[in-house]
C-alpha cells in the first residue's frame, strides 16, 4: 500500500473469467504455453533469447513512436533497441484516455522494465501500443467520473462508426465533455493533466491521435514510449508477417479449433469466440476494416496494398513479438484469457509464443471520500447496495414520533390479527383460517406502502445525503465493479497531483518484484 497526503493506493484482485482466473493461478492446462518464466534463472534464460534475436527492429518502426520529445522514453527506447529487450503493453482508444486502468497497465510494464533492468543489468524499455487501429466506438466514445451527484458518463455524440479504425474518426466538438470533466476535477492541484487533455482533445483531431497525444504526454515523462499502431511505418513493418497469416489461414483456423476445443473440454468459455470461415486478418479499403474470408487468403495476400493489412486480438501479440524483441506482454484479465488461444494461432503459424503476465490492478481511496462515509456511517459493503444505504439513512432520518408510531401500529396490528386468528378458532372455526392471514398480510402490505411513501418523501428532504451516497459509491463501486475498470483517473491526478502515479509506480514495482522470483503477485 502506497499513499501521498490525500489519497491511498492499494492493490486489488485482478479479476476475470473462470480461465483468466485459471492462467493467472496457473492451473490452465500447461500446453497452451501461457505461463510466464517461474523464477530468476528462467527470466534471465529468456530475456537472453529474446535479447539474441532483436536485431535492428526501431529502425523501421521508429516513426510510429512519434518525435518522443521527452528525454527518459526516448534514452530507454534507444538503450534497448541497441542491446536490450522491451515489455509491453497496450490498450485501444477511451475517450480522455479511457478507465484508469489505461495508466495502470501502462504502470505495469514500466515497473516490470525496471525490475527486470535491475535484476539482470541490461536496458529494457517500457512500450505502450496505442490500439488506434481499433474499430470499436462503442468502447471509445465514453469515459465516466464522479460528478456532483455521483457517477456521470461522458459520451462523444457522434455518429457511433463501423468499422473504421479510431486513427480514421474525427473527434469532432468535445468541448462540453471538457468542461464536465473539468468540473469533475473540482480545485484542480496539478493543472498540467487538464493542460494535457485541452491540447490532445482537439476538433482537429481523430478519436485515434487525441488519445495517442494524451498518451504522450501522460507517458513519456515517466520513460514510457507510445507506439501508435495505425502508422504507417508499423504497419509496413508488420505487413509480411500480416501475409504469412494470410497464407497460413487454414492452418490457423484448424489449430483454433481445436485449442476452442481443448479450452471447453477443461470447462472454460474461450474468451473469443470463433467466427466460422473468417481468417484472423483484416483488410483496410475505403478506411473501412473488415475480416478476410479463409477462403479467399490467399488471393487477398498476394493483391493487397502494403499496409492495408492489420490484426484482430487473437493476431496482435504474434505480429507484435515477430516484429518487436518483447520480452513480456502486460495483460488485463480479458487478455489473458485470450491468449490461451493466441498460442495456439503462433504455433500454428511457426513464429515465436508471446509470453504474457498479469498487469498490476489498483484501488484507491480518496480522504474526502472516507470523510463522507465516516460522516454517513456507510461502509463499502452497503454501497454495494445500489439502495441499501439511502434506504437505511432515510429510515434513520425520519421523525422519531413518525417511526414510533409505524411501529407500535405494527405491533397492533400482530397483537389483534393474532387475537383475531384465536377468536375465529375458538368459535368453530366460523371462517377459515387463511381468511384471516390474509386479512394480515393486506394490512401489513398497506403499512409497507405507507412506509416507504414516507422513506422516499424523508429521501426528497435529503437530497444532500442521497447526493453523498451517490458520490461515495460512484468513487468505490461504479456500476458495481472497480473504481479502475470504469473511472477515469484524470480527475483523480488532477485533484490531488502526480504524486499519485508515483505511488502507484511503487506499488507496482512489488508486483514485478513478485513476477520476477516467481510468486503469487498481492493484486492475483
Amino acid at each position: 500500500m502506497s499513499a501521498t497526503e490525500t489519497v491511498t493506493i492499494a492493490s486489488a484482485p485482478l479479476g476475470g473469467s473462470p480461465l483468466s482466473r485459471a492462467i493467472q493461478g496457473r492451473t490452465a492446462p500447461p500446453e497452451w504455453k501461457v505461463r510466464a518464466p517461474q523464477d530468476r534463472a528462467a527470466w534471465r534464460s529468456h530475456v537472453e533469447s529474446v535479447r539474441s534475436d532483436a536485431g535492428h527492429w526501431l529502425e523501421s518502426v521508429r516513426a510510429a513512436f512519434g518525435p518522443l520529445t521527452q528525454t527518459a522514453a526516448r534514452h530507454r527506447l534507444t538503450e534497448a533497441a541497441q542491446h536490450g529487450v522491451i515489455v509491453t503493453t497496450g490498450q485501444q482508444p477511451g475517450l480522455f484516455g479511457g478507465p484508469a486502468y489505461t495508466l495502470t497497465k501502462a504502470l505495469s510494464a514500466l515497473a516490470l522494465a525496471d525490475a527486470l533492468s535491475a535484476e539482470f543489468g541490461l536496458p529494457v524499455a517500457p512500450v505502450f501500443w496505442a490500439a488506434t487501429d481499433d474499430a470499436d466506438w462503442r468502447e471509445a466514445a465514453t469515459t465516466h467520473v464522479v460528478g456532483r451527484d455521483g457517477l456521470q458518463a461522458l459520451t462523444m455524440p457522434g455518429p457511433m462508426t463501423d468499422g473504421v479504425a479510431m486513427a480514421d474518426v474525427p473527434l469532432g466538438d468535445v468541448g462540453e465533455l471538457r468542461e464536465a470533466l473539468r468540473a469533475a476535477s473540482g480545485s484542480a492541484a496539478e493543472p498540467m493533466v487538464l493542460d494535457l487533455i485541452d491540447a490532445a482533445y482537439t476538433d482537429e483531431a481523430t478519436v485515434g491521435s487525441a488519445y495517442v497525444t494524451w498518451l504522450r504526454g501522460m507517458l513519456e515523462p515517466l520513460g514510457i514510449a507510445v507506439l501508435d499502431a495505425s502508422h504507417a511505418a508499423l504497419r509496413c513493418t508488420i505487413d509480411p508477417v500480416a501475409r504469412v497469416a494470410l497464407r497460413g489461414a487454414e492452418a490457423v483456423e484448424q489449430a483454433m479449433h481445436a485449442r476452442t476445443r481443448a479450452i471447453e473440454a477443461a470447462g472454460f468459455t474461450p474468451q473469443v469466440e470463433l467466427v466460422e470461415g473468417l481468417s484472423l486478418v483484416f483488410e483496410t479499403t475505403d478506411q473501412v476494416r473488415s475480416r478476410v474470408p479463409v477462403a479467399r487468403a490467399s488471393e487477398v495476400a498476394e493483391r493487397a496494398p502494403v499496409g492495408a493489412l492489420g490484426a484482430n486480438v487473437l493476431l496482435r501479440p504474434v505480429l507484435e513479438r515477430a516484429v518487436l524483441p518483447t520480452v513480456a506482454y502486460v495483460a488485463g484479465p480479458g487478455e489473458l484469457a485470450y491468449f490461451a488461444q493466441v498460442t495456439a494461432v503462433a504455433e500454428a503459424l511457426d513464429v515465436p509464443v508471446p509470453v504474457v503476465v498479469p498487469r498490476w490492478a489498483a484501488d484507491w481511496r480518496e480522504s474526502q471520500v472516507d470523510r463522507i462515509m465516516a460522516r454517513l456511517g456507510v461502509t463499502d459493503d452497503e454501497l454495494r447496495d445500489p439502495h441499501a444505504p439511502e434506504t437505511r439513512l432515510a429510515r434513520d432520518a425520519m421523525d422519531r414520533d413518525v417511526a414510533d408510531s409505524l411501529e407500535r401500529l405494527r405491533v397492533t396490528i400482530d397483537a389483534q390479527v393474532t387475537a383475531l386468528s384465536r377468536a375465529v378458532a375458538d368459535d368453530d372455526a366460523l371462517v377459515p383460517s387463511d381468511v384471516v392471514s390474509g386479512l394480515s398480510r393486506d394490512l401489513t402490505h398497506k403499512l409497507d406502502r405507507v412506509e416507504r411513501r414516507l422513506v422516499a418523501a424523508v429521501k426528497r428532504r435529503a437530497d444532500g445525503m442521497t447526493r453523498d451516497v451517490g458520490v461515495a459509491r460512484a468513487s468505490r463501486h461504479p456500476l458495481g465493479s472497480t473504481p479502475e475498470r470504469v473511472l477515469s483517473l484524470v480527475p483523480v491526478l488532477a485533484r490531488h497531483g502526480l504524486g499519485v502515479l508515483s505511488a502507484m509506480r511503487e506499488a507496482a514495482a512489488v508486483h514485478a518484484r513478485v513476477l520476477i522470483a516467481g510468486g503469487t503477485p498481492p493484486s492475483a
